[in-house]
């Protein structure tokens, strides 16, 4: 994945973002590649009540809320408890933006961001990250993934100015499925690849 993007030329200066925390390890090895800082920008799915993999929206930093399309509007009962999960995990959101980093986010205004997940199912909050990538001022967005659903990768296109999507498969039955080994990401493991990455920034 890392070879693909570096073969897009990206104008530089380019910050690598990564989406905790599964994002962080395969953003750490690309931004490593491209000898481009890296961050995270995070963002917090909406799960559905019962089926918390099954996302109905996300939330992202800056008060973003996005709603997953077809979902949500289909189930009059759900809508009207949307907000109230949308505003659970805005709490946990603003825990974990303390947690990660001891300084401000990476400025990403007037730069190209390359926005790197581990993988991409209904895409979510990589949506949720592209609005609030816009709001900030990023002037080109580029989302990474070494895996996801062919649909998914092709609908990312409307949020970004590129997508690079190592494998994406069809049909697609999940992320972990294309992993050897896909155990969590600790917040210990983000803090240290973040801590790691600016060592190296400024070496």
């Amino acid at each position: 994945m890392a070879g693909a993007v570096k073969d897009l030329k990206l104008r530089r200066p380019i910050v690598g973002l990564a989406l905790p925390r599964g994002g962080v390890p395969v953003a750490y090895e690309v931004a490593l590649a491209l000898r481009a800082p890296l961050d995270v920008l995070v963002v917090r799915k909406v799960g559905m009540p019962g089926q918390p993999e099954l996302a109905i929206g996300a939330v992202a930093a800056g008060g973003i809320i996005v709603r997953e399309p077809g979902t949500v509007g289909h189930l009059p009962a759900l809508d009207t408890r949307f907000e109230r999960l949308a505003q659970r995990e805005v709490r946990e959101l603003d825990r974990r933006e303390r947690s990660y980093r001891s300084g401000p986010p990476l400025p990403v205004r007037g730069k190209t961001v390359l926005l790197v997940d581990d993988g991409l199912a209904t895409g979510s909050t990589m949506r949720a990250a592209t609005v609030a990538l816009r709001r900030l001022g990023a002037a080109r967005i580029v989302i990474a993934a070494p895996v996801g659903a062919r649909e998914t990768c092709e609908s990312l296109g409307d949020c970004a100015e590129e997508v690079v999507c190592a494998h994406s498969p069809s049909p697609f039955v999940g992320v972990g499925e294309w992993y050897d080994d896909f155990a969590q990401t600790g917040d210990e493991e983000v803090r240290a690849l973040l801590s790691t990455a600016r060592v190296e920034a400024h070496g």
